[in-house]
């Protein structure tokens, strides 16, 4: 599932938090933050991207009242007026003026010029770090995001599961539009549309959700005809604040959404209704509906679309007739492939002639990614053993990925580094980074640790003293050779 775009921070949220004091001068509280910059100079406009909460301290700004903190006003600095149609021109999203150092107070003709041009100021007092402000941006940014992406999985899971009721296409749309919080209607193609014989009994729509009006229903079938041909798979519109869109869902059917807003994750969980809607009126085998069920619940995160389990994930090769293999397992959740067969199964599978099996562990619907991933690399397992089943059984870390993969990938990250370096890096990781336990481990002096590591830093590009790259290194140096046996176990602490 693709993530939707972050969404932006009212700056009202920021104007609540009390450890930052903002207070706002002028301009709507309403307006929305997607991001936060600060700069003195007198035209920031060439480095902003739009809807960006601007810190500023008016180093290169001309006031007046209360004056400059550092002295007289001087000559050759910006005025109010024209910074403010700057950023207004630019797409600020609101204005940070910090008091003091530079000024005592926000410039008055500021204020004016903000308000002049709907500009949001507001001021930060001489206690709060524009990097406090900054950071309070992010966190309410990423808690936004997080809740995005929880709401977009939520609805696709409910979707998928609308999906596999007796009357699927009503509750695809119910559930559409009760994650939507609008209308949603599935309309038949016209009477003239390739594909329709003549005389032939017309298609009612399909909808669900919040009434709309005759106005908002005519636009919504104008942007139909726009999609519906095959010309363009979406369209989008507002009339008088309702946002409208439309999705092709093939054979000149369209799907059409009105809403009163539009959030990030809206179209991704458009498309994925779009996506069920084409496959449940596309007239084919039932066995489509199901592949696609099965995508979407190994594809996502279904824990709300399956009952509790345990499930077990199957990828199969080499027999024929998938659904005979598939009912065999006691399932009719299938997903044929070029390359082999994915299954999913309430019981634990045995060996199926004619056929190759990698089973994964027995995993709750929340878990199915990961039990996917162990099923393709058991299924590696199988055919490289001509065994008929194989069950995942690699333990701890090091079992995510397979042998092959991760011999290659330490080859190609450890390939800068001769035998000498790597035996010398291989040491200091196990002994926490530690000078003089490596130097008497390895029989040399903790000067050659040092230049030694050091060299390792230059040659790989890389950052020794992050986690992350000493937990990358670690795992390659033990598929390089069995590493020797440490002192202590290996981590990411700090160097000693």
């Amino acid at each position: 599932m693709e993530a939707p775009p972050t969404p932006p921070v009212p700056l009202a949220r920021l104007l609540t938090d009390a450890e930052l004091g903002l207070r706002l001068l002028t301009g709507p509280a309403e307006a929305e933050v997607h991001g936060v910059h600060a700069s003195e100079m007198a035209d920031p406009s060439p480095y902003l991207l739009g809807g960006e909460l601007l810190l500023t301290a008016g180093a290169e700004l001309a006031g007046s009242g209360a004056g400059s903190a550092d002295g007289p006003e001087g000559a050759g600095l910006v005025d109010a007026w024209a910074y403010a149609a700057r950023l207004a021109r630019a797409g600020v999203g609101a204005v940070g003026f910090g008091v003091t150092p530079v000024h005592g107070t926000v410039p008055p003709e500021l204020v004016e010029a903000c308000a002049r041009y709907g500009l949001p100021l507001v001021e930060v007092p001489p206690g709060t770090p524009f990097t406090a402000v900054g950071r309070a941006v992010w966190r309410l940014m990423e808690q936004a995001r997080t809740g995005e992406l929880r709401r977009v999985t939520e609805a696709q899971q409910s979707l998928a599961a609308a999906a596999a009721r007796p009357d699927p296409v009503p509750a695809v749309l119910s559930r559409l539009a009760a994650a939507l919080g609008g209308r949603a209607v599935l309309l038949a193609p016209p009477a003239d549309a390739p594909g329709r014989t003549a005389g032939g009994a017309a298609q009612r729509p399909v909808s669900a959700g919040v009434p709309v009006g005759d106005g908002v229903r005519a636009a919504l079938e104008g942007l139909a005809e726009r999609v519906a041909p095959g010309s363009a798979a979406t369209a989008t519109d507002t009339l008088g604040g309702t946002h409208l869109a439309a999705y092709a869902v093939g054979g000149g059917r369209a799907l059409v959404l009105a809403t009163p807003a539009r959030a990030p994750g809206d179209h991704t969980i458009a498309s994925v209704a779009a996506v069920l809607l084409t496959l449940l009126t596309a007239g084919r085998p039932a066995g489509d509906e199901a592949a696609a069920l099965t995508r979407l619940l190994l594809d996502g995160d279904p824990a709300a679309a399956l009952p509790p389990g345990p499930w077990y994930a199957v990828h199969a090769r080499g027999g024929s007739g998938p659904q005979a293999l598939a009912a065999a397992l006691g399932t009719v959740l299938l997903d044929p492939r070029p390359d082999g067969v994915r299954l999913l199964t309430d019981r634990e599978p045995d060996p199926q002639p004619g056929w190759q099996l990698g089973v994964s562990a027995a995993a709750p619907p929340g878990e199915l990614r990961t039990a996917d991933a162990q099923a393709r690399r058991a299924l590696e397992r199988a055919e490289a053993a001509r065994a008929p089943l194989a069950r995942h059984a690699d333990p701890g870390f090091a079992g995510l990925v397979g042998e092959a993969e991760a011999r290659a990938h330490a080859a190609a990250l450890l390939a800068p580094l001769p035998p000498a370096l790597r035996d010398t890096l291989r040491g200091w990781l196990a002994h926490h980074g530690g000078w003089d336990r490596t130097a008497a481990a390895l029989g040399v002096h903790r000067n050659t640790v040092r230049q030694r590591v050091a060299r390792c830093a230059e040659l790989l590009d890389r950052d020794l003293d992050d986690p992350d790259t000493r937990m990358e290194l670690w795992f390659a140096l033990r598929w390089d050779r069995p590493p020797p046996a440490p002192e202590a176990s290996p981590g990411p602490a700090a160097p000693a």
